[in-house]
C-alpha cells in the first residue's frame, strides 16, 4: 500500500473508532439487574464443625449423607437458576464450603456466579451468604448484642462504577418474642444512620416479620413483649403515625429516616412468602431507601417487586419444603426445596421512573424521559397486552400474536410450546415475566 494511502486509511479508521465512541457515550443503555432472597432452609455441608444441627451432622442415623446433600445442593441450585438473579442473597447457609458446592453446582446449570461471601465470622450454625455475577467491593459484618445472633451482612457492589450496599439480615425466630428481633433492627439503624443521605441501599433478607408486623403480632401475649414495638416497623421507621411509608413519603423526606418496603406493591392476598400450618406470613422482605428514587446511581425499576413461585415448588397447594420425619426433625427423605419462596425487585442504573400516575397523584412529579426501549417493569404473561409485549427486544408482532394465542399459561416455562421461542430465547425474555397465580 502506497504510504499517503496507508497513513489515510489509518486516519479513517481512527476517526470512526472516536466517532463509535462519541456516539456511544450518548446511547448508553441503562443496565438493568434483578436482586433476589431465598431463605434455603438449612444447607449444610458435610464436614463436622460442632455447630450443626443434630438431624445435619454427616452419615448419622438423620441421614445427611453425601447422596442426600447432592440432592438438596441440586433442587437448590434449580431454584436460583430459574429464579435469573444477577444478585441472590441466602439465608441458612452453614459456611463457606457449604456456598461454594451451591455455586459448583449452579456451574453445573450453566450459572456462573464469580462472586460470593458470607458472614461467618461468628460460629452460628447458619449464617448469611450472597452470590453475585457482580464485583462485591467491600464486606463487613454487623454483630448484635446477642452472643447467639446471626451477624448482618453488609457488601457494597459495583454496578458498572455505580456503587450500592446490601444489608443481607436473617433475624430471630418467632420461636423468640420481639425484643429478640428488635435486637437486629436496633444494630441496622444504627448503620443506616451512618450512611449519607442519598447512598443507594437495600436492607433483605429473612426478619422472621411481616412487613406489617404492628399489626399482626400486637394481639400476641407470647411475641408481643416490646408493648407494641416492633424491629421491622418502628426501629427501622417503614412506618409513620400507624400507617405504612409509601413512597410520597420516601421521597419527600430529607434523610434516610423513614424506608419503604416493597411488599406494598403486590395485592394484599399475596404479600407472602411463607406458609405456616396454613399461616401465611412475609417473613422475606426488600426494603428501599429514598436514594433508590432519584436520577444519581442506582435506581429501583417501580412495581418491580414479587415473588418467585413457579409450580413444582408447591405441593398439595402447600410450599414443598425439604421433606424429613417427624415434622422436619426426623430422617431426611431426599426431595423438597425450602420452607420459603423467593422474592425480588429489578434495578437499574438510569434515574428514577414511576410506573403509573399515581405518583402525580401524590404530588411527586416523575422526570421527563424519552419512552423507555425495554420494558420498566414485570408483565403477567396472561394478561399483558400485544404493545408491551412488543417492548420487549426479541418479540415482534408475529410472536406477539402467538404468545397472546397461546393462553392460559401456567409457567413462564410454558413459553417454550410458542412456536419461535426456544430455550434461549426464553432465557433472554424470562426476566420480564410473571404468571400471576391469584
Amino acid at each position: 500500500m502506497h504510504k499517503c494511502m496507508f497513513k489515510r486509511h489509518i486516519k479513517t479508521i481512527i476517526g470512526s473508532i472516536l466517532f463509535a465512541l462519541l456516539c456511544g457515550i450518548t446511547s448508553i443503555e441503562a443496565k438493568t439487574f434483578k436482586v433476589a432472597s431465598y431463605n434455603v432452609e438449612n444447607l449444610f455441608d458435610l464436614s463436622m464443625e460442632g455447630t450443626e444441627y443434630l438431624e445435619y451432622i454427616p452419615n448419622t442415623g438423620y441421614g445427611w449423607t453425601k447422596d442426600i446433600a447432592n440432592i438438596k445442593y441440586t433442587n437448590i441450585a434449580r431454584v436460583i437458576k430459574d429464579l435469573g438473579g444477577d444478585v441472590v442473597t441466602l439465608q441458612e447457609v452453614e459456611s463457606k464450603k457449604a456456598l461454594i458446592t451451591l455455586r459448583d453446582k449452579l456451574k453445573d446449570f450453566g450459572v456462573d456466579y464469580r462472586y460470593l461471601e458470607i458472614a461467618d465470622s461468628r460460629a452460628t450454625p447458619v449464617k448469611c451468604a450472597v452470590l453475585s455475577k457482580f464485583p462485591i467491593v467491600e464486606k463487613e459484618e454487623i454483630q448484635v448484642d446477642n452472643e447467639v445472633a446471626r451477624n448482618i451482612l453488609k457488601i457494597t457492589l459495583d454496578i458498572d462504577g455505580n456503587r450500592i450496599i446490601l444489608f443481607i439480615n436473617h433475624w430471630k425466630s418467632k420461636q423468640g418474642p420481639e425484643s429478640m428481633r428488635i435486637g437486629y433492627a436496633k444494630a441496622l439503624r444504627r448503620e443506616i444512620d451512618k450512611l449519607k443521605e442519598n447512598i443507594d441501599f437495600i436492607l433483605i433478607g429473612d426478619f422472621n416479620s411481616n412487613y406489617n408486623e404492628y399489626k399482626t403480632f400486637r394481639n400476641s401475649g407470647r411475641l408481643n413483649d416490646t408493648n407494641g414495638i416492633t424491629g421491622i416497623n418502628h426501629i427501622l421507621k417503614t412506618i409513620k403515625d400507624s400507617e405504612m411509608v409509601n413512597e410520597k413519603i420516601l421521597t419527600k423526606q430529607a434523610a434516610n429516616e423513614y424506608l419503604y418496603n416493597l411488599w406494598l406493591e403486590v395485592s394484599k392476598t399475596r404479600r407472602w412468602s411463607y406458609n405456616f400450618f396454613g399461616e401465611k406470613g412475609s417473613p422475606d422482605n426488600i426494603i428501599v431507601s429514598k436514594g433508590l428514587y432519584d436520577d444519581k446511581g442506582i435506581s429501583y425499576i417501580d412495581n418491580s417487586f414479587n415473588k418467585f413461585h413457579p409450580g413444582y415448588l408447591f405441593k398439595r397447594k402447600a410450599i414443598y419444603r425439604w421433606q424429613m420425619l417427624e415434622s422436619g426433625r426426623g430422617k431426611h427423605l431426599g426431595e423438597g426445596y425450602s420452607d420459603h419462596l423467593p422474592i425480588f425487585a429489578y434495578f437499574s442504573t438510569e434515574l428514577f421512573l414511576f410506573k403509573n400516575n399515581d405518583a402525580v397523584a401524590n404530588d411527586i412529579v416523575p422526570p421527563k424521559l424519552e419512552k423507555p426501549k425495554s420494558p420498566q417493569s414485570l408483565f403477567d404473561l396472561n394478561t399483558a397486552g400485544k404493545e408491551e409485549l412488543m417492548s420487549i427486544n426479541g418479540i415482534g408482532p408475529v410472536l406477539s400474536a402467538r404468545i397472546i394465542a397461546g393462553r392460559p399459561y401456567r409457567s413462564v416455562d410454558d413459553l417454550l410450546k410458542v412456536k419461535g421461542i426456544g430455550p434461549k430465547r426464553l432465557e433472554n425474555i424470562r426476566p420480564y415475566f410473571v404468571v400471576d397465580k391469584k
